[in-house]
């Protein structure tokens, strides 16, 4: 079992970390706002720290899962940050869905001060971290992936490197334009049935063992018809993570269309107030057009 610390315990952090005191592992976890490591240690034992630099001092492996670039700048670097207070040759971990600049900018650093760095952003929503069934990709030093992935076995079912630095970023790019597609289409596929007088779950059920089913469709078609988005990703982040992917397209010279049309109709659900919705809230928007 390794010593561990773990960054960040929002709605994927809290039960990632907890997955790893449930192997056995030696779990030290921090969080901007105090309360929730003292929450999370009252649930799962350990210890709470009071700076991500205390946190990780002594642990073999950090992981962090926090918001965006500049929230892995702080918890990396300076003096409170987590690489002044790793040993030399302890490996960080980060979760987060960030730039692939931003993560061979901490990767140059951790590697100038003796540590090793694993970019691994998971997919999968909150219900893939409580249930331990994360897909992680990750990208970095072959040997630092490989003392890093049974760690992450704690909480993820397909854990695998794809290439060197940055590469577990861009492989969660191509995560999420698959995921605005096939969300726009079953938002459209559903208003459709509605508008047809069809009743759609009926005509789900036929479906979606077919070449049009998809996990969307199963586990997200029941709730989008009732009108309620209250489950998975919201659309805050997914419009923080479809920037990253068209800013990283306008880089290296791929044409992405159909994402940036998405992008635009998920600023359509923040004008609705939807911010916080779950990325199925795309129907709410069809609805809303239809009234005028």
């Amino acid at each position: 079992m390794a010593r561990v610390a773990f960054l960040g315990l929002g709605v994927m952090g809290f039960p990632m970390a907890g997955h790893l005191a449930a192997k056995g592992h030696e779990v030290t976890v921090w969080n901007r706002t105090g309360s929730k490591a003292e929450a999370w240690v009252a649930r799962h034992g350990g210890k709470a720290a009071p700076s991500a630099r205390e946190a990780a001092a002594g642990a073999d492996f950090v992981m962090a899962c926090v918001g965006n670039d500049d929230d892995l700048r702080q918890v990396c670097t300076g003096p409170d940050g987590a690489f002044a207070g790793m040993a030399a040759g302890a490996i960080f971990v980060d979760h987060t869905t960030v730039s692939a600049q931003v993560t061979r900018e901490m990767a140059e650093a951790a590697a100038a001060a003796g540590l090793g760095f694993v970019d691994a952003p998971v997919s999968g929503g909150q219900a893939g971290a409580e249930n331990g069934v994360l897909s992680i990709m990750c990208g970095g030093d072959q040997a630092q992936y490989d003392a890093a992935e049974p760690v992450m076995t704690a909480y993820g079912r397909t854990v695998k490197r794809i290439g060197d630095s940055g590469a577990g970023q861009l492989a969660k790019m191509v995560n999420q334009i698959c995921i605005a597609g096939l969300v726009q289409g079953l938002a459209e596929a559903l208003h459709f049935a509605e508008k047809a007088g069809l009743d759609g779950a009926a005509v789900v059920e036929v479906i979606q063992g077919g070449a049009a089913g998809s996990w969307q469709m199963v586990n997200r078609h029941k709730t989008m018809l009732e009108n309620r988005f209250d489950f998975g990703f919201a659309v805050d982040w997914m419009r923080k993570d479809l920037g990253i992917c068209l800013d990283t397209a306008d880089q290296i010279g791929a044409s992405l269309p159909g994402t940036a049309l998405i992008d635009q109709y998920y600023k359509d659900v923040q004008r609705m107030g939807g911010g916080r919705w779950d990325t199925s809230s795309l129907i709410a928007r069809l609805r809303v057009m239809d009234k005028g």
